[in-house]
């Protein structure tokens, strides 16, 4: 009996020897397999999202305003006849005398930018309504009086242009084709009684000639309106519109031969602008 039980006691240690091996070899099992390589694929890549690239290329609109000045002109003055010579060289008629029309500018532009690398070359067309106008008035030491009236009421350009980029920063020069219309006026006054008018001259037509000038525009950046890239820009343009002769005739009886008064009609102007790039940013 007593060996039965001793019998059975040790089956049941070697049942739980076998068992404990068992768990061995599993336990090692798993853990080998821990080291191996995942077949499993790999967790999806964070989208990429590229950086845009700004480019200067594309077509634009705009406006833009400022200020319009003239620090040069002259007008001058001549007699026809040996009457009014003789009163251009006694100074009764003034022989040269400044003028220097001046005022607000603005208006809107349209344009197009090609960049190729660094450089940028393009046109630009605009029109500006002028505010650039001037009346002066002289009188002789023997009491003669004249008066003289330059404006100009509209200012357009067809221009080249070509810079150079610094990313969003370009710096560029300009120059073309300028028109505008331009009004001239002169008038004579009999010194005897001041009021009365003895000549007078006016032309007022569309004047040609040639802008050239310079500027500075940046594209500000991350930030657009209406699907367009938005620039600013500082600018200076010089343009002349050419020399004009008026002739200023007699309009009272007594009053013999005729002057001929010539203009000039040039000036510069200094103008801030905003346009809006489409495509390209």
């Amino acid at each position: 009996m007593l060996g039965h039980r001793f019998s059975k006691r040790g089956n049941d240690v070697k049942k739980l020897a076998l068992l404990a091996s068992a768990s061995l070899v599993l336990m090692a099992g798993a853990a080998a397999a821990a080291d191996l390589p995942s077949r499993r694929a790999p967790p999806p890549a964070a989208a990429y999202t590229a950086v845009p690239v700004f480019t200067w290329t594309g077509f634009y609109v705009g406006g833009n305003a400022g200020y319009g000045f003239s620090d040069s002109n002259r007008i001058t003055t001549r007699g026809n006849g040996p009457v009014t010579a003789a009163n251009v060289a006694a100074g009764f008629r003034p022989g040269s005398f400044g003028a220097s029309p001046s005022g607000f500018v603005g208006g809107g532009q349209a344009g197009y930018n090609m960049q190729i690398g660094a450089f940028v070359v393009g046109f630009e067309t605009d029109i500006m309504y002028t505010d650039l106008a001037k009346t002066t008035q002289y009188t002789s030491s023997r009491g003669d009086r004249a008066s003289f009236r330059s404006t100009t009421d509209y200012l357009g350009t067809v221009r080249g242009r070509i810079g150079y980029a610094f990313d969003r920063v370009l710096v560029f020069a300009t120059g073309g084709f300028a028109y505008g219309d331009v009004y001239n006026r002169a008038a004579f006054f009999n010194f005897a009684a001041p009021q009365n008018l003895q000549f007078a001259g006016a032309k007022d037509d569309i004047e040609t000639g040639y802008v050239v000038g310079g500027g500075i525009e940046y594209a500000i950046p991350n930030y657009t309106l209406f699907n367009s890239a938005v620039t600013v820009k500082a600018e200076y343009l010089y343009y002349d519109l050419g020399n004009r002769n008026i002739v200023v005739g007699n309009v009272a009886p007594t009053a013999p031969n005729s002057y001929t008064s010539r203009f000039t009609n040039d000036g510069h102007i200094v103008r801030a602008g905003l346009n809006f790039k489409f495509g390209g940013f």
